[in-house]
């Protein structure tokens, strides 16, 4: 990138809904040490954020052109000298070519960005490793979560929150001044031990996504060998036929709805749970056994996986007439007919099924768009507590409700014909049904006004067994104290 392009960074305004408070904080000179990538991203967004630059460089002359022209850029210790808060933007292994400024250091607020390799590569952080070695400076660990794009391009279009810690509070509160002027969400994360913490952060690779993926192969792989069997080593065990040819799409397109029905039951089943034990329990204030705490925590991620695959089936179910082996079967279904001078051929009751089969299906996914589009952080912040739940707990309820009647209307009278009972497995449909059907008949017998009531009550902080004193007055006009059950 030239560096007129450099002078015209993508931000295309500045962040004017700023705290009155924080307002002293722009205007300040903050240095950066440092010309990489990320250094000069990190000195465009400071310089649309109104604050003055001085960019140290052991090049400068080279590496000029690089940043905008409204920074300074000058050698290291000239651009210390000139600030209070440096932002040091070089590797940890670099970390001591900065010794040499020690004296010059002393005293200032380094802000250390970097990060490692691997998670816990060192012993100590690489905030702490540069504490050690100026002794003389304040060290705050921040903006190591933000990528180079994000500095660029704005924090709307990234992850607004940027974890913050140092053992001095000042040092902080100036850091998150300058996080706040920037558009950032500073996150207070408390004393430098958690640094290490905060610098494991961009190297997790989706942690709360590994547990609702393996659900998701696990069903997908459980499901895909039953459609196999059912529909490819049936025939070719009993009738001689080989179909192997269903593999790569038919025998996926049958089991991607069943990943994605069952998974969105899996949404709905730990709040059942959930409501079963406050409601045995009489009390909401009992833990939550781990194992359904985590399946609480990941719901998010697995109606997401069940949209993914919902979507996925409506692309595979589109593409089947593409098939050459379906036109093959449509000319050769053609063919038998005119031998057998069938001129008609009309099913009304298969017309009326596959009608409603496919409206019913286009409804399913447009609530379950709706529901994955809600859940993004960009759109569920722009709703109020009240439209978030409506829609994610009301219209997720509906989406299952008539996800089952997909499922319903595509089995239609068949569960009952032996001839679809192949190994005597019967089809994949009905099987499907189990989890989704006692989601929704819990859902019935809860919403029954006895049932709902009690639930309500306990979620309101009233328990079963809760002793509540009281006085009242004895005959001689003394008061005495007694208690009595909530449950009376």
């Amino acid at each position: 990138m030239s560096g007129g392009d450099m002078a015209k960074p993508l931000l295309g305004h500045q962040n004017t809904e700023r705290d009155p408070s924080i307002m002293p904080a722009a205007g300040r000179t903050i240095g950066v040490l440092g010309s990489g990538d990320f250094a000069r991203s990190l000195t465009i967004r400071l310089v649309c954020s109104g604050f003055k630059v001085v960019v140290g460089s052991r090049n400068p002359k080279r590496k000029a052109g690089l940043f905008p022209s409204a920074a300074e850029v000058t050698f290291q210790a000239e651009a210390v000298k000139k600030t209070d808060v440096i932002f040091v933007a070089v590797f940890r292994e670099h970390y001591s070519t900065l010794c040499d400024l020690a004296d010059v250091l002393a005293g200032k607020i380094l802000v250390d960005v970097s990060n490692n390799t691997e998670i816990n590569h060192h012993k100590e952080s690489n905030a702490e490793y540069l504490a050690s070695l100026f002794p003389a400076c304040t060290v705050v660990k921040g903006f190591n979560v933000v990528s180079a794009w994000t500095l660029q391009s704005g924090a709307r279009d990234g992850n607004k929150q940027v974890p913050i810690c140092s053992n001095n509070q000042e040092a902080k509160r100036t850091v998150a001044e300058i996080a706040q002027v920037m558009g950032f969400t500073p996150v207070d994360m408390g004393c430098m031990s958690s640094a290490c913490e905060i610098e494991n952060i961009p190297l997790r690779l989706l942690p709360a996504w590994k547990i609702p993926i393996f659900l998701a192969l696990g069903l997908f792989l459980c499901f895909f060998t039953y459609n196999l069997v059912r529909q490819v080593i049936h025939p070719y065990i009993r009738e001689q036929k080989n179909k192997f040819y269903k593999i790569p799409v038919e025998v996926v397109n049958t089991t991607l709805p069943c990943v994605a029905y069952v998974m969105l039951s899996l949404v709905y089943l730990p709040g059942v749970l959930a409501a079963c034990s406050q409601l045995y329990y009489g009390t909401k204030y009992r833990r939550f056994p781990d194992w359904l705490d985590q399946w609480l925590q990941h719901r998010k991620q697995i109606g997401l996986l069940s949209f993914f695959c919902a979507a996925l089936h409506a692309v595979y179910s589109l593409c089947l007439p593409m098939r050459r082996s379906h036109r093959y079967q449509l000319i050769e279904t053609a063919i038998k007919q005119a031998v057998e001078k069938k001129m008609n051929i009309w099913v009304e009751e298969e017309v009326w099924r596959m009608e409603i089969y496919i409206s019913v299906g286009i409804i399913a996914l447009g609530l379950l768009s709706l529901l994955a589009i809600t859940s993004l952080p960009s759109i569920a912040n722009s709703l109020n507590w009240r439209e978030f739940s409506f829609i994610q707990s009301t219209l997720g309820f509906i989406a299952l409700v008539i996800s089952t009647l997909h499922t319903l209307t595509y089995g239609w009278s068949r569960a009952f014909d032996e001839n679809q009972y192949k190994f005597y497995l019967p089809p994949t449909y009905t099987l499907t049904l189990l989890v989704p059907c006692t989601v929704i008949l819990a859902k019935v017998v809860f919403s029954l006004p006895c049932i709902r009531q009690r639930l309500l009550r306990i979620r309101r902080g009233w328990e079963k067994g809760r002793y509540v004193k009281f006085v009242l007055p004895s005959a001689t006009g003394e008061y005495s104290s007694g208690e009595t059950s909530s449950n009376v």
